[in-house]
């Protein structure tokens, strides 16, 4: 991963005025050093994603659930963001749940959505690639099952095998925070496919700028928008670097997305 100084000053230099503290542990765990560096580069904070296992042991969930909420709290962000998370390392694998297990998961995201309120955060649910909320029946159940609000992940969720934008009509009122990714379908089709793993897909160019994948970004940043959504549109250009990568990509894809974006919101 490139230096979060680094990362931090090419955000500024793009216009970028806020954003997510990124992998768990990337950027400062103390607050008062977090809001220094953030400030430093006059960026503030959104929120922060949180895979937790929330399947077993939801008292080790809950408390780490606490810390991340007591961070975000004293670095002025919104919105936790929570994944499920199965507790293995990375996103390849993921084992079947019981029912029971499954009730757990949903009365654990309950619990972190409690702390989240009590630290006047917002909790969203992130569909993610990985965890054992990914494909399209398990979207469907979570929403059945839980009310949390979900983090309309445009990338992740089609890589489930979800429609963002199909997702966003059926349930307008339960978009909570949206991230906003494009995706290569020929690399996600394998990945759902289990021909090709997570993270070599990632190396792969599975998330191209907004506009070069086959994301409907504008159709869904619309439905979203006219539906009364008035919270951030998170940019997450994930990509993977090797030592032959040209040290600016991840900059100049930025630049590109951010581009996209802004001439859909010039739209609206």
């Amino acid at each position: 991963m490139l230096e979060p100084e680094r990362v931090l000053g090419e955000m500024a230099e793009l216009g970028l005025t806020a954003t997510e503290l990124g992998p768990p542990g990337y950027l400062p765990t103390e607050p008062a050093h977090l809001r220094v560096l953030l400030e430093r580069h006059g960026l503030g904070l959104v929120g922060g994603f949180l895979p937790l296992v929330l399947h077993q042991n939801p008292a080790a969930a809950v408390e780490q659930a606490r810390t991340q909420a007591a961070l975000l709290t004293a670095a002025g962000a919104e919105v936790l963001v929570l994944a499920a998370a199965t507790g293995l390392g990375g996103y390849d694998e993921r084992p079947a749940l019981t029912d029971d297990e499954w009730q757990t998961l949903v009365r654990t995201a309950v619990q972190v959505r409690d702390i989240a309120r009590e630290h006047g955060l917002r909790a969203v649910l992130h569909p993610h690639v990985g965890t054992h909320v990914e494909r399209e029946p398990e979207v469907e159940r979570f929403v059945h099952d839980s009310d949390l609000p979900l983090c309309l992940d445009t990338g992740h969720l089609l890589i489930g095998g979800t429609d963002p934008v199909t997702l966003a009509k059926r349930y307008p009122e339960r978009i909570g925070h949206v991230h906003l990714k494009d995706v290569r379908t020929d690399l996600a089709d394998r990945v759902r496919a289990g021909e090709l793993g997570y993270t070599e897909a990632v190396h792969s160019g599975l998330y191209p700028p907004l506009g070069d994948g086959d994301v409907d970004v504008e159709a869904m940043v619309r439905f979203v928008h006219d539906a009364g959504y008035d919270g951030w549109y998170v940019l997450e250009q994930d990509t993977a670097l090797d030592e032959n990568s040209p040290p600016d990509t991840p900059k100049l894809d930025t630049a590109r997305s951010l581009e996209y974006l802004r001439k859909i919101t010039g739209r609206l």
